[in-house]
């Protein structure tokens, strides 16, 4: 009878640790996991052809993205092909990396990192402050509140489709 509850327990204790780990659908990912997995640093999905990089987002998911755009939190890595080593990875910012990706339609640059629009090189010094970074923040979430009214041929905002135009700021 003692052997079966230690084995009862044993077996209990297995399914419920198999069943502790989340994982992530990259055709259609849940943004709260997924950002709850980058601070972890334990994100690894991988995409169809067996690379770890960053889910496939879509248009809907920018409103969940954006209520993550201001959390300035290191993250250990940023799971992109794209994605350099240099410079501190601030989460907030690699979500605007994301957001910015959906809105091209490509990824937005080699990096999840933005730079001063007349940075000589892209060495770490010319990276945003967190000050920037929550600026930039700012102008992604009026961007996507002003898409919500359709661009008309009496529509004079040339930055109508632009979040970081004017600002100063690029993507690198």
């Amino acid at each position: 009878m003692k052997k079966t509850g230690i084995l009862l327990t044993i077996f209990m204790l297995l399914v419920f640790a198999g069943c502790s780990k989340e994982t992530l659908d990259y055709n259609n990912p849940d943004v709260d996991l997924f950002v709850k997995q980058l601070k972890a640093g334990n994100y690894h999905t991988k995409n169809d052809k067996g690379i770890v990089e960053v889910p496939h987002f879509t248009e809907k998911d920018i409103p969940e993205l954006l209520s993550y755009a201001e959390d300035l939190s290191i993250i250990p890595t940023f799971p992109s092909v794209y994605n350099s080593n240099s410079g501190k990875t601030r989460l907030g910012e690699c979500i605007l990396w994301i957001v910015e990706s959906i809105r091209l339609g490509i990824p937005a640059s080699m990096g999840c990192h933005m730079v001063e629009a007349n940075a000589q090189n892209y060495e770490a010094i010319y990276f945003l402050s967190d000050e920037e970074v929550l600026d930039a923040a700012t102008r992604y979430r009026r961007w996507w509140e002003t898409r919500k009214y359709p661009r008309t041929a009496w529509t004079i905002d040339p930055c109508y489709d632009e979040p970081l135009c004017g600002s100063g700021y690029r993507w690198w």
